[in-house]
């Protein structure tokens, strides 16, 4: 390759049409940003090293298909939905999905039928499913085309997979998994079950999040109940016919490394986790809960390498305990929303990041707690779908201040980011305690989004 002469893009050329991004990024990588020339295949059409890698992605996964994906789990999620709905199409789904799952009804003008997860009152958070609601809600919607599970939530709560998948299947429904938080469950024996295994349609899996690839690339795995052909379709309908080879390169060595070593990172993973979890519990106030909230219906299932921390109890609300950790202690989780936190815990960690963490919690908890009264009770709240999200997003809208909303159709989005769950989708009633919910993430420093505004002051909604 390096007498090659280069006429082609990227424009850089190796490196040399500029010597800062060179220098900074490093003369190896900087070589590798390449554009899909013959010999090494293209991504829209693999016929060559990307089909071969694709192939063994999809081996390593138990998958009979598997497409690299470099527009990140988003794009993964919106393939998944828009290769079975089209415009009017029923699909049942949690609400407490991800906002990609909700933009794809938006771009394709599929129809929702949500599934209102399970809440845990004292901890505030959305749970998975209940099997009653998801038999209601495929009884009452016989013509829906499949339906969307999270496996496991960004808490680390699974629904019943195998259940719904039977359910599902027994009904000509797919089933399709948003596995953004679950690809390490693919490696070990003690983990919820993962969506192939669980015998699911489809499944988008983040390998950058916990399985060690590049930042924004992501796996699609499909079983033969699927054209993969076709979905390899939609997936070109969006996704960028420039792939990066750097991100592609890093899935490909990831799926090598998860292979050959991924059942002793989980096991080191979860010895961090599971000490964590302990020493965390001896501190008093804070609550990071396991598996003992497993009821085997809404709480089926627990991924133990989550390391999610309620707060509440100590007086501070999770987004307050983020700032405290990044500001004064050098410490960047996850996420904190309004009553808990979440690390993200890795056979990457060190014994030393780990007591860091227990004892910066501890420090906090002597330097800063108060009484819980006045915090937020709740993370979800059970919205009122009035029309189609397409419908609402594109209809005739105007604006007004948040306040003066309530009892208007959302034609937005309203969440906190990450976990990125929205508080408002479009064609959602506003109510004064959605209302309330935004005005207390905005005050406690949750980073807020998805509103044209952005100062998040104002709200468009449905004229």
């Amino acid at each position: 390759m390096n007498r090659l002469a280069h006429f082609d893009v990227p424009g850089h050329k190796g490196g040399r049409g500029n010597k800062e991004l060179r220098e900074f990024l490093g003369e190896d990588c900087i070589k590798l940003d390449m554009n899909s020339m013959k010999p090494l295949d293209n991504l829209c059409h693999p016929v060559s090293v990307i089909k071969d890698a694709q192939k063994l992605a999809a081996q390593a996964f138990g998958a009979d298909e598997a497409f690299f994906i470099v527009n990140g789990t988003t794009a993964a999620v919106q393939a998944m939905i828009m290769s079975c709905c089209k415009a009017g199409d029923k699909i049942i789904m949690p609400r407490n999905v991800h906002r990609s799952a909700i933009n794809a009804l938006v771009v394709c003008g599929a129809l929702p039928v949500y599934v209102n997860p399970g809440v845990n009152k004292e901890l505030g958070i959305p749970l998975g499913m209940s099997m009653d609601d998801v038999k209601t809600a495929m009884d009452e919607n016989p013509d829906a085309k499949a339906i969307l599970v999270n496996n496991p939530t960004y808490y680390g709560i699974c629904s019943n997979l195998r259940k719904i998948v039977k359910m599902a299947h027994q009904r000509g429904m797919l089933v399709l998994v948003d596995e953004a938080h679950g690809t390490h469950l693919y490696f070990h024996e003690s983990l919820p079950v993962s969506a192939m295994e669980a015998g699911a349609d489809m499944a988008a899996v983040s390998m950058h999040k916990t399985g060690g690839s590049l930042t924004q690339s992501s796996i699609l795995l499909t079983r033969n109940t699927v054209n993969a052909d076709y979905v390899r379709q939609v997936i070109n309908l969006t996704q960028t016919t420039s792939g990066s080879y750097l991100l592609l390169s890093s899935l490909d060595i990831a799926r090598k490394n998860l292979s050959l070593n991924g059942h002793a990172m989980v096991e080191k993973t979860l010895d961090y986790a599971n000490y964590a979890r302990e020493e965390i519990n001896k501190l008093g106030g804070y609550y990071a809960f396991g598996r003992e909230l497993i009821d085997g219906d809404e709480i089926f299932d627990f991924d133990l390498t989550k390391l999610s921390i309620h707060t509440r109890d100590v007086g501070l609300a999770g987004i307050e305990v983020y700032d405290l950790l990044r500001d004064d202690y050098g410490i960047q989780i996850e996420f904190g929303d309004i009553g808990n936190i979440l690390a993200i815990i890795s056979a990457g960690d060190r014994n030393l990041e780990i007591e860091r963490l227990i004892s910066a919690l501890s420090e906090i908890k002597r330097l800063h707690q108060k009484e819980s009264a006045g915090l937020f009770d709740h993370e979800y709240i059970n919205p009122k779908l009035v029309m189609g999200p397409q419908e609402a997003f594109y209809g005739d809208k105007y604006s007004l201040r948040i306040e003066d909303s309530a009892g208007k159709v959302c034609g937005e989005f309203v969440m906190c980011y990450p976990p990125g769950i929205p508080i408002l989708a479009p064609g959602e009633l506003i109510t004064n305690d959605i209302i309330n919910y935004i005005f207390y993430a905005k005050e406690k420093g949750c980073f807020m989004t998805g509103t044209e505004d952005m100062k998040i002051e104002k709200i468009n909604v449905v004229m």
